[in-house]
């Protein structure tokens, strides 16, 4: 798994210590309900994720350089709505405390350079509820077109059926909004 470096922010596979930073974004009612989960209510719960996080190679932990705090999750799994090999899904989330900094555009723009020029993705997608505005604005800030939505597409955990707003960005799109953006991979 690369790890991705920017201005502020390591995106790196997952580990061990990461659990108690994950348990506290994790454990947010403002985090989970965004993006149809949860809040955590036990560091096992937390313990749970973080292993499904430690078995797969589509997730990264978003560690703020200055402090080597785990801050937020973000990936690229596959998109269950979408027949193409080539095609993958941005999926994140970010503790509470740093909504309105930026983070998340710059994790994303990290992951697209990736997406694009190290595992040459044909497109990357995205979905929100459409209630959650501050995706929505990480979406656009970072070249992402609206699709539409999927009508009653989703449940969440306590079972309400939600729209899904589909978002996607195409390499090509990509490559004429923001050029081959330089990216450090390191160990």
């Amino acid at each position: 798994m690369a790890v991705l470096r920017t201005e502020r922010l390591i995106l790196r596979a997952f580990g061990h210590g990461d659990l108690s930073d994950l348990n506290e974004y994790a454990q947010s009612p403002l985090v989970g309900p965004m993006a149809g989960w949860k809040p955590h209510e036990s560091m096992e719960e937390s313990a749970e994720a973080l292993e499904l996080f430690l078995a797969a190679d589509d997730n990264w932990a978003i560690v703020r350089k200055d402090d080597l705090k785990t801050i937020g999750s973000i990936g690229l799994p596959a998109d269950r709505k979408r027949e193409n090999d080539e095609a993958r899904m941005l999926a994140y989330a970010l503790g509470a405390p740093y909504w309105g900094m930026g983070y998340m555009a710059e994790a994303a723009q990290a992951l697209l350079a990736h997406a694009f020029q190290d595992l040459r993705l044909s497109l990357v997608s995205a979905y929100h509820y459409p209630f959650n505005q501050q995706s929505r604005r990480v979406l656009e800030k970072t070249g992402f077109k609206m699709e539409g939505a999927l009508r009653r597409s989703q449940k969440t955990h306590n079972g309400d059926i939600l729209d899904a707003v589909c978002y996607s960005i195409t390499r090509e799109e990509w490559l004429t909004r923001l050029p081959m953006i330089p990216h450090e991979e390191g160990p």
